[in-house]
């Protein structure tokens, strides 16, 4: 076990049983991190920040380069520790560890690519004796805070970008999935990277609380739930925040569109990762002349979905995180049905097993539609005209993507234009993400933006060099 994570447990509170959401099964274990320890932390993570800066940008490009490969080399391997502590199916699996090797790599890139520019000093009357140079410079130490859905590329997502930028980092993973973080953090070392630049620390509130109000955390990358956000910002006192907080994605679905095309993107789009996807189609708004077609056609798909053994490669859906999250998304609908919603698939829970589930004719007053449900479930809702689409679109408080389905390219670009989300998907679903675009949301789904360069824009400052070119 390297150096900084033996250091976390100097001051164990007790070993964290980390276990299958599918049977049970023990994946492994992992020791509590105690928020007395905070001190022991940030000293190791100052030294990391010391470390972190003179390491050349050529050092940190091939570090991120090496790791990309060496994961790429054991995917199987991450993919079925991803499967059997998150509950993602095999398939699911495999593509985010395949997309955790393109963050890596894109990270290497952006070491390189992203120093700083020239500043045209001269382009200012009374400047032309000036000439100069703005650099990018790490912040320093940098507390990362990961959910369980995405457990190894969301903590790429951070670490590539901090180690770009030349910074240290205080990793706090989901202690109900750590295990892929961790085996990350080994293979960076492993690669060349100096053990001392993440430090890694496992546990619950009183951890998180005492890292992000560290006075020598220069930022806080989180990704997580609307309520912790809002505690962080509270707690976290003067220092940068980036925040990716959940969405409530709709997808419009006009008459014109491909009908096929639009429908089995909407399925893969709502029951990805079970359902526990910040991006996942929530809402479909269908246009009325095509509503019932949609809705029999889309039934008839979800119901063919197989919901088991995330480890079999005909398993559609897997698991839910816990019974806690089934029961939660269970209720959900439970008060929907209560106040007039119609279930027209689903909800039938089994242990952590969370069926596909549709609904329609749900009130706007229900919390199924109005909050993020990060489930299998799925609302539809027919509209007449797009701006009525687009209304619906913007209800909630909570955005980060929507799609639209339509051949008809004024359409889209009205939609692009009105909807307040982070990204609008045109002909594809809102589950859409390429790990180089800036993601974050619109209103209370995000603050700052991830996607490679973006988080490593947020994760460093600009220092300006102004030489005075004086005569003699």
């Amino acid at each position: 076990m390297m150096q900084n994570l033996a250091l976390t447990q100097t001051a164990v509170l007790e070993e964290i049983a980390v276990t299958s959401p599918f049977d049970g099964t023990l994946v492994g274990t992992v020791m509590e991190t105690s928020s007395a320890n905070i001190g022991a932390l940030l000293e190791q993570a100052r030294r990391g920040a010391q470390i972190a800066r003179t390491l050349p940008r050529h050092r940190r490009s091939a570090i991120l380069e090496k790791a990309a490969a060496a994961v790429e080399a054991a995917r199987e391997e991450f993919a079925l520790l991803i499967v059997k502590e998150a509950g993602k199916t095999i398939t699911q699996a495999r593509k985010e560890t395949t997309r955790c090797v393109n963050t890596l790599k894109l990270s290497a890139d952006e070491a390189k690519r992203n120093a700083g520019e020239v500043i045209p000093f001269d382009a200012f009357a009374g400047s032309q004796s000036r000439q100069g140079w703005y650099t990018r410079e790490p912040l320093g130490i940098i507390a990362a805070i990961t959910p369980y859905n995405d457990p190894l590329n969301l903590v790429a997502h951070k670490l590539g970008p901090a180690i770009a930028g030349g910074n240290a980092v205080l990793l706090k993973p989901s202690e109900l999935t750590p295990l892929s973080a961790i085996k990350l953090v080994e293979f960076l070392v492993a690669s060349g990277l100096p053990e001392e630049i993440i430090t890694v620390a496992i546990g619950g509130p009183e951890l998180g609380k005492a890292l992000v109000s560290a006075r020598d955390v220069r930022m806080i990358s989180f990704t997580g739930g609307f309520a912790t956000g809002e505690a962080i910002a509270k707690t976290a006192g003067l220092k940068k925040l980036a925040m990716d907080l959940g969405g409530n994605a709709p997808v419009i679905v006009m008459e014109n569109c491909n009908f096929d095309a639009a429908v089995e993107s909407c399925v893969s789009g709502a029951y990805w990762a079970a359902g526990q996807n910040c991006i996942g189609t929530q809402r479909i708004l269908i246009q009325g002349p095509i509503y019932e077609q949609f809705k029999a056609k889309f039934v008839e798909d979800t119901k063919k979905l197989k919901t088991g053994n995330p480890l079999s490669t005909d398993t559609d859906v897997g698991p839910m995180i816990s019974e806690i999250a089934v029961g939660r998304a269970a209720a959900m609908v439970d008060r929907a049905m209560a106040a007039g919603a119609t279930l027209l698939c689903g909800h039938k829970p089994s242990g952590n097993l969370y069926p596909p589930t549709v609904l329609e004719k749900v009130p706007a007053s229900c919390d199924v539609w109005s909050e993020e449900v990060f489930a299998p479930i799925v609302i539809l809702q027919p509209f007449d005209e797009l701006t009525a689409a687009i209304d619906l679109a913007n209800s909630p408080e909570y955005s980060l993507h929507a799609g639209i389905f339509t051949n008809d390219l004024e359409e889209a670009l009205e939609a692009a234009s009105r909807i307040e989300a982070g990204g609008i998907m045109i002909n594809d679903s809102s589950d859409y993400r390429f790990d180089a675009m800036p993601f974050g949301g619109f209103k209370y789904g995000s603050m700052g933006r991830e996607g490679v360069r973006f988080a490593y824009e947020d994760m460093t400052q600009p220092k300006v060099v102004c030489i005075n070119r004086l005569k003699t």
